[in-house]
C-alpha cells in the first residue's frame, strides 16, 4: 500500500500547529488568533482524514474542499499573527510553507477527483 502524502503532510501539519499553539499561548500569551489557528489548522487533517471513507466520489469532494477551506483560513490565521508581530520572519516562512503546500495538494486533488466525475 503507498503512502498518502497528504494525509502524512496534514497530520505533520496539525502537530506543529498545536506546538505552535503551545508557543504562542504560553510565550506570547495570545490566546485568541491561535485558538483560532489551532482549530483550522488541525480540522484539515481531520477532514482529509474522513474523506478517505467517503460514502460516494461527491461526499470525497465534499469532505476535501471542506479541507480546502480550512487550510485557507489557516494561512489567513498565520499571515495575521506575522502581521500583528506575533510570529517573526522567519518562524512564519518556516510553516507558511507547509501550509501553502497542502493547499495545492488539496485543490490538485480536488480537481482531478471533478475531472475525473465529469469525464465519465
Amino acid at each position: 500500500m503507498r503512502e498518502n502524502i497528504v494525509n502524512t503532510k496534514s497530520f505533520e501539519f496539525a502537530i506543529r500547529i498545536v506546538k505552535l499553539y503551545q508557543y504562542l499561548s504560553v510565550e506570547k500569551r495570545e490566546y485568541i488568533l491561535s485558538k483560532q489557528l489551532l482549530r483550522s489548522g488541525t480540522s484539515v487533517g481531520a477532514m482529509i482524514r474522513e474523506s478517505e471513507h467517503a460514502e460516494s466520489k461527491l461526499d470525497f469532494i465534499h469532505k476535501l474542499a471542506i479541507a480546502q477551506k480550512e487550510a485557507n483560513e489557516t494561512v489567513y490565521w498565520l499571515q495575521l499573527l506575522k502581521a500583528t508581530n506575533y510570529l517573526n520572519d522567519k518562524e512564519y516562512e518556516n510553516i507558511i510553507i507547509d501550509a501553502v503546500e497542502i493547499l495545492k495538494l488539496i485543490t490538485s486533488i480536488l480537481k482531478t477527483t471533478k475531472a475525473q466525475i465529469i469525464n465519465k
